[in-house]
């Protein structure tokens, strides 16, 4: 009986250790994401490259434009766009093989950091913005 007890709690704790790390996995996503994804460009302080690639950090442009951001890293973006009074006119490259929930922990990260302090979005919300989309051109 004391064997099947202790094989028991063991494996409820083995499994709540895995359970703790995905949500810890979870929780980082949106930096890890903006890592692979959007660093290189745009910085790792969000300042992107003066003149050519706008910043994302105290930007004006994600709250102005908070209804597209989703398309914007879904499909890309090209021709001019302004940001904190500078205009920008480098394409950007889309992460078509992002999944909706990834694009909202991308977002969200992006909102809460950098000197952003803009308000997070909800998973529906960024399903629906997906799922209207304007087609675009390549």
């Amino acid at each position: 009986m004391k064997k099947s007890k202790l094989a028991g709690f063991a494996l409820c704790a083995m499994a709540l250790t895995t359970l703790t790390q995905c949500f810890t996995d979870k929780q980082n996503e949106g930096k890890r994401l903006y890592a692979q994804h959007c660093q290189s460009c745009h910085m790792d302080d969000g300042s992107g490259l003066r003149g050519l690639i706008p910043p994302i950090a105290k930007a004006d442009y994600l709250q102005t434009h908070r209804d597209e951001l989703a398309c914007l890293i879904r499909q890309g973006a090209d021709g001019p766009m302004v940001v904190n009074g500078i205009t920008y006119n480098k394409e950007m490259p889309g992460v078509k093989t992002l999944r909706d929930d990834q694009i909202t922990n991308l977002l969200n990260y992006i909102q809460t950091n950098f000197g952003n302090q803009n308000e997070r979005y909800t998973m529906s919300e960024v399903k629906e913005m997906l799922e209207a989309c304007p087609p675009h051109h390549e």
